[in-house]
């Protein structure tokens, strides 16, 4: 399991047009290669009429299953370049298509395959690129009189609060780091002079985007 890696946020789709020909880039993270495939279907299906629908895409933690089609290009010209931008890029989980309605010219080998670099990577980065990391979802339960000293730690800290429930004591809700997680206990309990329950609620991929948390 990665506690932290690439991929995309959302579904992109940005297009270019080189030496007359349209390249349409489009990308979507995903989650196996069942929806890989179907994403595939899906632009071709909406792209009947397009000369070529180029795919490649990378699934699992150490992307165990990578998949790519020229299409009808010649071969090597399109589907490796595709999937080279995603290794490159060091993503995980993503599939791109690069569709190309033809124009008339002409554009080598060496043009293919910066054509389909191109596409690749404007599909990808208008699926807006982000960092995927994964919390421990803690419960932190304190009094009162301790709440604005622990609150100005993790405030501090950059530690994102989820949710704050106020009964007889101080419930915080929060994202704490997975792998200093037993640190961060002991950080609660020092600050709380060992009063303090922490209780580990479970985790959550977020995702960071320059280390800020997008939704």
């Amino acid at each position: 399991m990665n506690i932290r890696y690439k991929t995309i946020h959302n579904i992109g789709k940005d297009e270019i047009i080189i030496n007359k020909s349209r390249f349409i880039g489009y990308a979507k993270p995903i989650e196996n290669e069942g929806e890989a495939l179907a994403f595939i279907e899906e632009i071709k299906s909406l792209h009947k009429d397009a000369t070529h629908n180029v795919y490649a895409y990378v699934v699992g933690d150490d992307n165990n299953i990578q998949r790519y089609s020229d299409d009808g290009e010649p071969s090597g010209t399109a589907g490796i370049p595709a999937l080279e931008v995603i290794k490159k890029e060091d993503l995980r989980n993503v599939v791109v298509v690069v569709t190309r309605y033809f124009g008339g010219i002409k554009l080598g080998t060496g043009g293919l395959i910066r054509a389909y670099t191109k596409g690749a990577k404007i599909g990808l980065e208008a699926g807006n690129i982000i960092e995927k990391v994964l919390f421990r979802k803690v419960k932190i339960r304190l009094d009162y009189t301790l709440y604005g000293k622990v609150e100005n730690y993790l405030k501090t800290n950059g530690i994102i609060t989820i949710n704050t429930i106020y009964d007889d004591a101080v419930n915080l809700f929060v994202y704490a780091d997975y792998d200093d997680y037993n640190s961060f206990i002991g950080i609660m309990a020092d600050l709380t002079n060992g009063t303090v329950i922490v209780d580990d609620i479970g985790e959550e991929y977020l995702s960071l985007k320059n280390g800020v948390k997008i939704d």
